[in-house]
């Protein structure tokens, strides 16, 4: 073996660059990654941050009206769990889940018919309607279904609805209304979901001798149960947010916390509860907050069977 090849071979690594006498320096890093997230982060912690934090100082906190001075209380906290305001968290709560279950279930039911149609055609349109109709809410909403389901309404009047105990401006009514948007909300939300399911499973579980339930039971569902979790969470906290649907159709005569909040502090019942109100936020912060740490994970598990 001649001396040349039995030389140690000098030069730069790829870890290293040449360096002094020293020995080898190490490559300079660039610019962390999370440098480009600030921005981000600035704007979350302006438009949310600022906002959770006056809502939770003036949930804790009460001002002497004689003095201007201000201590720390758990009073408001108190009384957001007290009597009507109970009531009315619990009235929010039951109409979401009331919802949110019938909207998923109705959703899956369409979203599965289009997406097994061999219309291209059906399917742009039921979707894109889906994405019209679930951001259609609010006060045109409520007038649009006082004027075909209210009381004088269109519909009402043609099926003589009233004879059979229907009344819109009531739980049951309000319910038909959320579905109006949640049910295409879930559309849009479990549809890519649905297209994740090979037609190789299919084939495989006819193969071994399984029918259209076991199918479902054993592969369909199973696969399917992170995205229709996480879209029934998703139904639950827009429909618990929601507000101005409420207010317009029925008043107060359906307990909902979001119109207790609107009450406190505006002062139509009660002078000075603006704290009580503040309380009442924070108390939906905590239940949305639970939510999405529930819809979160079930997102990211899901999402290896949308690829």
């Amino acid at each position: 073996m001649s001396s040349a090849s039995s030389a140690p071979i000098t030069g730069a690594t790829p870890e290293t660059t040449p360096g002094t006498a020293g020995g080898p320096r190490r490559r300079r890093r660039g610019p962390r990654p999370w440098l480009a997230a600030l921005p981000l982060i600035a704007f979350t912690a302006l438009c949310f941050g600022l906002p959770l934090g006056a809502l939770l100082y003036g949930a804790v906190t009460r001002t002497d009206p004689a003095t201007g001075a201000t201590a720390p209380t758990g009073e408001h906290l108190a009384r957001s769990l007290q009597g009507p305001y109970l009531g009315s968290l619990i009235g929010s709560v039951q109409l979401s889940a009331l919802t949110a279950l019938l909207g998923s279930v109705l959703g899956v039911l369409i979203a599965q018919a289009v997406v097994t149609s061999r219309s291209r055609a059906l399917r742009g349109a039921v979707l894109t309607a889906s994405g019209v109709l679930a951001n259609f809410g609010g006060v045109p909403l409520a007038f649009a279904f006082i004027a075909t389901l209210g009381i004088s309404g269109v519909v009402t009047q043609l099926a003589d609805l009233t004879s059979l105990g229907w009344n819109l401006y009531s739980f049951t009514g309000l319910t038909v209304v959320y579905l109006y948007f949640l049910i295409p909300l879930m559309v849009l939300v479990i549809a890519p979901a649905l297209d994740g399911l090979r037609p190789q499973w299919r084939e495989a579980a006819r193969n071994a001798g399984a029918g259209g339930w076991q199918y479902w039971r054993h592969v369909g569902l199973p696969v399917l149960a992170p995205s229709l979790l996480g879209g029934f969470v998703l139904l639950f906290g827009s429909a618990f947010a929601a507000h101005a649907t409420a207010a317009a159709l029925v008043g107060g005569s359906v307990p909902l916390v979001t119109l207790k909040i609107a009450d406190a502090l505006s002062g139509n019942v009660l002078v000075g509860q603006e704290n009580v109100a503040l309380a009442l936020g924070l108390d939906m912060v905590l239940v949305a907050g639970l939510v999405m740490a529930l819809y979160l994970p079930l997102q990211r598990r899901s999402a290896r069977w949308l690829r």
